[in-house]
């Protein structure tokens, strides 16, 4: 990727500090960062991130939502666009959840119609190995990134819970510690179609006799996305992904989580330079930090109502606290810590609720919060630290970028679809300015603009 600009200034105590370390420990040694950034958006749907109660809120499946958001980041020279994958309606405590029932279009075939109306920016998937056949998979996608000159990705997902297995009428049938196991074999499977191999699989959920039958793309096969944090998370993508997202949490955290990769891919026998990291983030800018710290408060007020306060801390709870006031304490009533299904929400901590939930109700007494003032903090929390004025977030990413702390960000917009505006008109012009983010395509495939 090719950027002009001025001289970088140089890092902060603390970035210099976490990139040299001891003289014998750098960054990682064998790691080369390139000092560039790459940007995702991710269209999520209705979620409690973003905000779809404005009058400019758009339609979650209108077709004119999609196209207006691919059409900005394509604008801004983003590298990819993605979209989710929902393969049953989201419970809550055992029912379908009334604040977020909108399923999500089919991803492929509505990133094969967003590929007619743009030209090089990433069309990528979130596609689940569980409750997907490997070789239709596997062909579905090579047609994507066929159709659209070799701008397909697959983000690689798991799922192990009968909950979601009971649409596939095999719930249950997967353990918990075979998803990476069976993931990973099913990845497997997917390469021998794109490189046209005849595929003789027999493993322990399935059984495969085919061969690929098309041509490969312009990039030889999609990029592979994944986005486990976890140790066995980890060890997954450093063997076989392109593109890793993950939590940054602050810079340390986003240096060690650098490390950790690095290292897996090495003893994964790969180059120590092999997968990207992209974080995912939410962005609130304005032109000055006053001005950015109202503007994250008011995103958070329509974000988090007094409604989905309630039901996040029901999650944790695991039992109906619609008696208690959003405008009060947190809730003095012990969870139900008896095991459940995941419609009690993903977040349940089963046994461990008791401690988190006592823990909560002192740090809200502590800094005295209601159930609706610490449910936007603790969502807050859980969305990323980029934001503020257009210079500070400019400056803080160019930070990271230098450092190789990250290789871009896969960003969750706060609006649709008007979301991504600020962005590409106000921080993607300041990070040209300083010489992390590209002025123009690398090149025509999702593999050259990625930089892999």
């Amino acid at each position: 990727m090719t950027s002009t600009g001025t001289s970088p200034t140089p890092l902060s105590a603390e970035a210099a500090a976490l990139a040299t370390g001891p003289a014998e420990h750098p960054l990682h040694p064998a790691h080369a960062p390139t000092g560039q950034l790459s940007f995702g958006v991710f269209f999520q749907g209705v979620n409690s991130s973003t905000i779809w109660r404005l009058p400019e809120s758009g339609d979650q499946v209108a077709w004119e939502s999609f196209e207006s958001l691919i059409r900005t980041a394509e604008r801004g020279k983003f590298a990819a666009f993605f979209l989710g994958e929902g393969l049953r309606l989201r419970e809550h405590r055992g029912v379908p959840f009334e604040l977020d029932v909108a399923g999500r279009p089919d991803a492929q075939t509505l990133l094969a119609a967003l590929a007619a109306v743009t030209e090089k920016i990433g069309l990528v998937a979130t596609q689940n190995t569980t409750y997907n056949d490997p070789v239709d998979l596997a062909r579905r996608l090579q047609t994507l990134d066929l159709l659209s000159g070799g701008r397909a990705g697959w983000n690689i997902v798991t799922t192990d819970n009968a909950w979601t297995g009971e649409n596939f009428r095999r719930g249950g049938y997967l353990d918990h510690a075979d998803r990476y196991i069976h993931a990973e074999a099913f990845v497997r499977v997917a390469e021998q179609f794109w490189a046209g191999e005849q595929i003789h699989h027999d493993g322990a959920h399935y059984s495969v006799r085919a061969q690929g039958d098309l041509p490969r793309s312009a990039q030889g096969r999609p990029v592979l996305f994944q986005a486990g944090a976890s140790p066995a998370g980890q060890d997954f993508a450093a063997r076989t992904a392109d593109v890793i997202f993950s939590p940054h949490g602050g810079l340390e955290a986003a240096v060690e989580f650098r490390r950790s990769v690095v290292e897996r891919t090495i003893a994964a026998g790969r180059d120590a330079n092999a997968v990207k990291i992209l974080p995912g983030a939410e962005i609130v800018l304005a032109p000055t930090e006053a001005e950015a710290e109202e503007k994250i408060r008011w995103v958070r007020d329509l974000q988090i109502g007094p409604e989905q306060a309630i039901a996040l801390l029901e999650q944790y709870w695991g039992r109906d606290l619609s008696e208690f006031d959003p405008d009060g304490p947190l809730p003095d009533v012990p969870p139900e810590v008896s095991e459940s299904g995941v419609t009690r929400g993903a977040g349940f901590q089963f046994a461990k609720a008791e401690e988190l939930t006592r823990s909560w109700r002192e740090e809200a007494a502590e800094k005295g919060q209601t159930i609706l003032e610490f449910a936007r903090v603790k969502a807050g929390a859980r969305r990323g630290s980029f934001s503020g004025s257009y210079e500070t977030v400019a400056d803080r990413l160019a930070e990271y970028a230098r450092l190789g702390a990250i290789d871009g960000l896969n960003i969750t917009p706060w609006l649709i679809p008007s979301g991504l505006d600020d962005i590409v008109d106000e921080l993607i012009p300041r990070l040209q300015e300083r010489g992390v983010y590209p002025d123009e395509y690398a090149g025509e495939t999702l593999r050259e603009n990625l930089g892999l």
